[in-house]
């Protein structure tokens, strides 16, 4: 009987322990983005929330990649139309490993940012998932 009450009290502790480790797989706190990999590397989609706590310590350059201009986000450093930013590659920094944060209207334009500066090499890019929408949908403030 006592054997039995050990296995069974082994056999929970293990299942509880299995399930937190599973609950905690994948997880990252959101500043760290989520990996999309693609031709070339990869590059990290950032949500809203993500974004605002990166933002307390800017250590990056903030790029808007939409046409036509519809606004800024608050600190944006540059502004490059997505299907011109391997032309204009002059305008970002000089370090390939820099990070740089994209975004757009909705996060189509600069998820193709995103790929191109990949393909050519860079290594930490990254584009705010939904874009200004979303930046907008939180409440947060766009200057026009």
């Amino acid at each position: 009987m006592r054997k039995t009450i050990i296995l069974t009290v082994f056999m929970l502790a293990v299942a509880l322990l299995s399930a937190a480790c599973q609950a905690n797989k994948g997880t990252a706190p959101e500043e760290e983005g989520t990996l999309v990999k693609v031709d070339g590397g990869s590059y990290r989609d950032l949500s809203v929330a993500g974004l605002q706590k990166q933002m307390e310590n800017k250590d990056f350059t903030l790029i808007n990649v939409h046409i036509p201009f519809e606004g800024n986000l608050p600190e944006t450093d540059l502004s490059i139309p997505y299907d011109t930013i391997t032309h204009n590659l002059d305008m970002l920094p000089g370090d390939k490993d820099a990070k740089i944060i994209l975004y757009c209207r909705s996060g189509s334009m600069s998820t193709t940012a995103a790929k191109e500066l990949v393909k050519l090499g860079y290594t930490n890019i990254w584009q705010l998932a939904g874009g200004m929408n979303a930046w907008a949908a939180a409440g947060l403030p766009i200057e026009r």
